[in-house]
């Protein structure tokens, strides 16, 4: 009943980069060069690990997980916000934008939780090396992925659900893509209770895979203090640095940009940090976690050199 004493809205229109004028071609290149390097870099990651059975472990299995997840999450966002960078004010319907929010709040879990997984294989790999293979089985690798996979759709209906059960009463998204807090800042309505279930949700996605990382990584610390020699140390530690990298990135700019409160979102802030989470953090889990691993390069080669010959 309540949506009947508001204008019916039936679309939005992103705001995106309109700020930036003439520079908006400038950003296309670079942003259409990061996405295909990102694109290239991803694929030739899970391409890899499927071929070499080098690579045939737990860690590298979560990894090509990764990588398929980051690939189809860049793939929500990132062609639209491009297309809206040559073609201005392009529309997009209720239902698509609630179709892309579905999607990118179930990607984004998935990925936090992968994350989680990765750390899990780091702990059981450095803390218990003899039963490594005994408890990092393929019956667990496959439950941690569905998991991880599972969690995303329920937190992503919860999002959606009340989302779009809001009346809306402006159609311009400040924004490039269907972001929570700019589509949220279009309703006509008090949204309480909508900020209450987006920290909810978003503590659940950030806390529990940042608090389960770290314990394992309390655990995995004390084990490396226990080596004798430095270099012994700095070895085993290297093993992790990547993944570390790569949760501090995207966890920070996960929790800078939903645990806030409506009112003190900042639109070149939030471009930013979104900017960075959704073209800069794909990336980044390849060349970070992979391709300056020297178990993948020595896979590349072998690959390489075998279809030479």
């Amino acid at each position: 009943m309540q949506r009947k004493n508001f204008t019916e809205v039936s679309e939005f229109i992103f705001l995106g980069f309109s700020s930036f004028g003439k520079h908006q071609i400038t950003l296309f290149v670079v942003f259409l060069t990061v996405y295909i390097l990102t694109l290239v870099a991803n694929i030739i990651i899970v391409t890899i690990i499927c071929i070499d059975h080098h690579l045939h472990t737990p860690m590298y299995f979560f990894l090509s997980m990764l990588a398929s997840s980051e690939t189809v999450y860049t793939l929500v966002i990132v062609p639209r916000m491009l297309l809206s960078l040559i073609f201005h004010n392009q529309p997009i319907s209720l239902a698509g934008c609630a179709t892309q929010m579905f999607f990118f709040v179930i990607l984004a879990t998935n990925n936090c939780f992968l994350l989680t997984a990765m750390g899990y294989d780091r702990y059981v790999a450095i803390c218990r090396p003899l039963r490594y293979t005994v408890i990092m089985s393929k019956g667990l690798c496959a439950q941690l992925v569905c998991g991880s996979f599972g969690i995303g759709p329920t937190m992503a209906v919860l999002h959606v659900t009340a989302m779009f059960n809001l009346p809306f009463c402006g159609t311009v998204v400040d924004h490039f893509f269907c972001d929570i807090y700019p589509v949220m800042k279009l309703s006509c309505t008090d949204t309480t209770i909508n900020e209450i279930i987006n920290y909810g949700v978003s503590s659940f996605v950030i806390f529990v895979p940042i608090g389960l990382i770290f314990i394992s990584y309390v655990l995995v610390i004390s084990s490396i203090l226990q080596i004798a020699s430095a270099e012994g140390r700095k070895k085993t530690f290297a093993t992790c640095a990547s993944h570390l990298t790569v949760v501090i990135v995207h966890c920070g700019c996960a929790s800078i940009a939903y645990l806030k409160l409506k009112s003190e979102s900042s639109i070149e802030k939030d471009l930013v940090l979104s900017v960075t989470y959704t073209i800069i953090t794909p990336l980044l889990n390849p060349v970070v976690y992979s391709l300056r691993n020297k178990e993948v390069k020595d896979a590349l080669c072998r690959v390489v050199g075998r279809n030479i010959s």
